[in-house]
């Protein structure tokens, strides 16, 4: 049986999965601080989540980094499927970085300052989400 995924997938598949999962597991049990500035975080960017419990957000953010970084890590899941959750999530925490104050250089800058530094980073993400959906498109018109 073959596997859904190719030779030049396996290495970024492995490096994000293995990254967003341990994300998802470290805020499994997400104390009241740490749950709270999380929220705080992306509600100030999506004001829908400010609807949600820091805790429910917390948890549910848990899960979708769990669940995203397990489908890059599994084999059997096909690359498109892996790489639309990659770019969905990756374009997510590039929202936040280009939306919230401070975090890109004044004016017209995608530049980041010191404090957008940590969440520019995950342009990386969308970059390899991106690659995995064009190589699904690519394996489906030969």
């Amino acid at each position: 049986m073959r596997l859904p995924i190719t030779a030049a997938e396996i290495a970024p598949r492995l490096a994000t999965g293995a990254f967003i999962l341990n994300s998802g597991l470290g805020k499994r049990n997400a104390d009241e601080g740490t749950a709270a500035g999380l929220h705080g975080f992306a509600a100030g960017t999506y004001p829908f989540l400010a609807k949600v419990a820091p805790a429910t957000f917390a948890k549910g953010l848990s899960t979708a980094e769990i669940a995203i970084g397990a489908a890059l890590l599994t084999p059997f899941v096909p690359t498109a499927v892996a790489g639309a959750a990659l770019t969905g999530f990756a374009g997510g925490l590039l929202g936040l970085y280009l939306r919230t104050p401070g975090m890109t250089k004044p004016g017209k800058s995608v530049a980041p300052t010191q404090d957008g530094l940590p969440v520019s980073k995950d342009v990386w993400m969308l970059g390899i989400g991106l690659g995995l959906l064009t190589q699904a498109w690519v394996s489906r018109t030969k």
